[in-house]
């Protein structure tokens, strides 16, 4: 265990205890929704933002670094007795704090559809204690006996996985991914990818920095579990997200006062928003999207170009991606007038530079002039 890391354990183990105000950004919470939550939960909250905001009726939640559960508890409320929420967090007596306020929870609104699991963030798919569990069976004192526990870990991850493939539809996080140590960020980014089902999303509030953190503050174990010397920054934050995979990757929330600025850095909340589900091949279904402005062009991350007012051919992959959330506001979609059958669909080179005719959406004949580029055919050139 890193001396950060080590850190973070106690710090958080105390303040599950009694409440330390220097944790957390002011925050303001629907009051309706903290009626059912105990008010030492409330209290013992840690946070910087409300990612519950983003979450639906009806979802299975994951809230990575659940802490007391404050917003577990939420989101249980807005997903409704359909719904599912996960609460993961490493620190015992946080999830102490957690699973004792529950069944409390449980009968205030009518019905339970919260549980929290010991696990870090970063590995999803091991449940530490079903390891403790093991451990306890299978003591270490040899080197032998240490190769079997990471076997049985292996094992674990393999074939009883914490957090399963695509098993969520929202991840959220309230001010954790900061505490995590460098080494372990891209693995945390791939984890948060791994388990998102196709179509789903993130909701991550954090702190962000806008310079970079100097080595000797990164170093400090304190100032790393205060959210400060592990800041990401705010750049890097949201490239991380498109380096994972994510799309739609954006500032759904962003303070305009830092919360703290150290040695002249500005530290403040942000809340980003990023999707899952732009994987898949590009088959060609007669689809197009109109930019209407005010830019006078546009490039996403995959490189496709929408110029202002001008029909551009898209896959019907990117087209489903357009005009759903986030982008559904910027574009306007137009559909062929009759579906072409998947089974019909041919690969569609989706480099967004090809401008889609209007007969094309309208299933009729193209003129015979008409070029792929866009020109027509001067008389004579054929």
């Amino acid at each position: 265990m890193t001396d950060q890391t080590l850190a973070i354990q106690q710090r958080y183990g105390a303040a599950a205890l009694a409440v330390e105000p220097a944790l957390c950004c002011p925050v303001t919470y629907d009051p309706k929704l903290l009626r059912a939550i105990p008010a030492e939960v409330v209290e013992r909250d840690y946070g910087c933002g409300d990612p519950s905001s983003w979450v639906r009726t009806g979802e299975t939640v994951l809230d990575l670094g659940s802490g007391g559960g404050k917003i577990c508890f939420i989101a249980s409320q807005i997903v409704g007795s359909a719904g599912q929420v996960i609460g993961v967090d490493r620190n015992r007596d946080m999830l102490a704090l957690a699973r004792d306020a529950t069944p409390r929870v449980a009968k205030a609104i009518g019905y339970g559809n919260v549980a929290f699991r010991c696990g870090a963030i970063q590995d999803l798919a091991l449940d530490l204690e079903a390891v403790e569990g093991w451990l306890a069976r299978h003591p270490v004192r040899t080197r032998e006996e240490l190769f079997a526990l990471e076997a049985e870990q292996d094992r674990l991850r393999r074939e009883s996985p914490m957090i399963a493939d695509g098993s969520v539809d929202v991840v959220v996080s309230n001010c954790v991914l900061n505490l995590v140590g460098e080494r372990d960020r891209r693995q945390l980014f791939a984890e948060l990818f791994r388990v998102v089902r196709i179509g789903g999303r993130v909701a991550i509030s954090d702190i962000v920095c806008d310079e970079d953190v100097p080595e000797h503050l990164r170093s400090d174990p304190a100032l790393w579990s205060g959210c400060i010397s592990g800041a990401f920054r705010e750049d890097r934050f949201l490239q991380a997200f498109a380096d994972a995979g994510f799309h739609g990757v954006h500032l759904a929330k962003r303070d305009e006062r830092p919360w703290r600025v150290v040695e002249g850095i500005e530290y403040r909340s942000v809340t980003v928003v990023a999707y899952k589900g732009k994987q898949g091949p590009c088959l060609e279904g007669n689809h197009a999207v109109l930019y209407p402005g005010p830019w006078s062009e546009v490039r996403d991350d995959d490189g496709h170009v929408f110029r202002r007012g001008e029909r551009t051919a898209v896959c019907a992959k990117t087209y489903r991606l357009l005009t759903s959330e986030p982008y559904a506001a910027q574009v306007i979609g137009l559909p062929p007038y009759q579906a072409v059958p998947e089974e019909q669909r041919r690969p569609f080179a989706c480099d967004g530079q090809r401008p889609r005719h209007p007969r094309e959406t309208k299933n009729g004949e193209l003129p015979a002039d008409w070029r792929p580029d866009g020109t027509s055919c001067a008389p004579g050139c054929c």
